[in-house]
């Protein structure tokens, strides 16, 4: 194990050809870079010598006050907050079975409501300020410092 600094969320911690996402890491499919998903301390591990992959596997331990934090692919349950047009804004309460500790914002867009039909979809018939909606996190970035937005 080869210990490394403290990073944030949304900090790139290696390219995909370089390292592999462990646990508080994650993968960014649209760019193959690594990104750590919460605060703590990066470590990197080593493989086994007889592994095919020789790249290693770079994790963010955090702290044990933080919570559950979404990540791309967590099934999150969220409160509508505001419906527009094109989306609705949401506040993430759990992640999994895990309650949040901190404030994460998500966008319910549009096109992701149905597989089908997409420009048929009228968000306001879809949802209203207050509904409870189980989502899955498609996409995960950071428009300013200190704020997480989750696309779910």
């Amino acid at each position: 194990m080869v210990e490394a600094e403290l990073v944030t969320p949304g900090e790139v911690l290696g390219r995909a050809s370089e390292v592999k996402p462990g646990r508080g890491a994650y993968l960014s499919p649209n760019d193959n870079t690594v990104y750590a998903s919460l605060t703590g301390r990066r470590a990197a591990f080593l493989p086994p010598p007889e592994s095919p992959d020789q790249r290693p596997t770079v994790e963010v331990t955090g702290h044990k006050a933080h919570g559950a934090v979404p990540e791309p692919g967590s099934i999150v349950i969220v409160r509508v907050t505001k419906v527009m047009a094109r989306m609705a804004l949401a506040d993430i309460m759990c992640v999994g079975s895990k309650s949040v500790k901190e404030k994460f914002s998500g966008i319910i867009r549009q096109q992701d409501v149905r597989a089908t039909e997409i420009d048929k979809v009228e968000m306001h018939s879809c949802f209203r300020p207050g509904d409870i909606v189980k989502a899955l996190v498609v996409e995960q970035w950071f428009p300013s410092a200190g704020r997480r937005c989750n696309a779910l």
